[in-house]
């Protein structure tokens, strides 16, 4: 069964990889201070899960994820990822991040941003408008009566599939937004960020989604 390399640990990173491990992948989990700083999560999360350092984790994975603060997206390895599915969950929060020149005049979005950091790799933006507790405990099989759904945007038809097939396997439907440059559909502030959603209900907030400037 494949591995899941994840390059960050906190709230979603940590339900990513709880999720994981129950549908059957391996999962290698890294964080910026260190395996040594993951061994409780490790613990908890069992055997088929290891800690290691970003740059393991980036090359052990089959397919990774990405979810760390956007500020430091040019910390993620680039050659390891090349040819692989990167999953980015990240949001732009300039309180957090500072301010981003491209992302505040909109002629880009976070997800190209990786993407252009990560040439070779086939970025899929997703789980970025889901709260991290909701992860585990939303998800339903499939063909269940109003299942929540997903958002995800990419540029590579065949890593979108497989992306939606970890999103059936992990309980959701998944709504495809388009390329990553329609990624800002989702993005915060936007009908789609946050509330429980079925798919057509989904489809109906990315077309109602409205960038910053003409708000």
């Amino acid at each position: 069964m494949a591995t899941i390399g994840l390059v960050g640990a906190g709230h979603i990173g940590s339900q990513i990889a709880r999720l994981a491990l129950e549908n059957g992948y391996s999962v290698v989990i890294s964080n910026s201070r260190g395996p040594e700083t993951l061994s409780e999560l490790v613990a908890e999360l069992g055997p088929k899960a290891r800690a290691a350092t970003v740059l393991d984790a980036a090359r052990s994975g089959d397919m990774v994820v990405v979810t760390i603060p956007l500020k430091n997206y040019r910390t993620v390895p680039v050659e390891p990822l090349a040819g692989k599915v990167v999953i980015d969950t990240n949001n732009y929060y300039p309180e957090r991040d500072g301010r981003i020149p491209e992302l505040d005049n909109e002629s880009t979005t976070t997800s190209e941003l990786l993407q252009k950091h990560l040439p070779a790799s086939k970025v899929v933006k997703a789980f970025n408008h889901i709260y991290a507790a909701e992860l585990t405990t939303h998800g339903q099989p499939a063909g269940t009566k109003n299942r929540r759904a997903l958002v995800i945007a990419g540029d590579d038809q065949g890593a979108k599939a497989t992306v939606t097939h970890l999103l059936d396997q992990f309980g959701f439907d998944t709504v495809d937004a388009g390329p990553l440059k329609e990624g800002w559909r989702i993005q915060r502030d936007t009908p789609g960020y946050g509330p429980r959603r079925t798919a057509e209900e989904l489809r109906r907030d990315l077309a109602a989604a409205k960038r910053y400037a003409n708000q």
